[in-house]
């Protein structure tokens, strides 16, 4: 299998620093069906996919967390 060519910059703007996340300490959601984990890392919050977690994590501040959260709960992500 040829070696993949996409390589991955950080955005123009990007504020947040590379975590070490290989320590983290993810959590599933109570019922513990979800897809997603979420671990908290030096005052952020990162996201993985539990069935890939190999995969790249979304990083958030506090700020974009609650911003996430709230429109979650008001149903702004629904796909129905």
């Amino acid at each position: 299998m040829a070696e993949s060519t996409i390589q991955q910059h950080p955005l123009a703007g990007w504020d947040k620093p590379e975590l070490d996340l290989s320590s983290a300490d993810w959590h599933s959601s109570s019922r513990g069906q979800g897809d997603v984990q979420i671990a908290f890392v030096e005052g952020f919050i990162a996201m993985r996919n539990s069935g890939r977690p190999e995969s790249p994590s979304l990083i958030f501040t506090p700020a974009e967390w609650g911003a996430f959260v709230s429109g979650a709960r008001e149903g702004e992500f629904d796909l129905t």
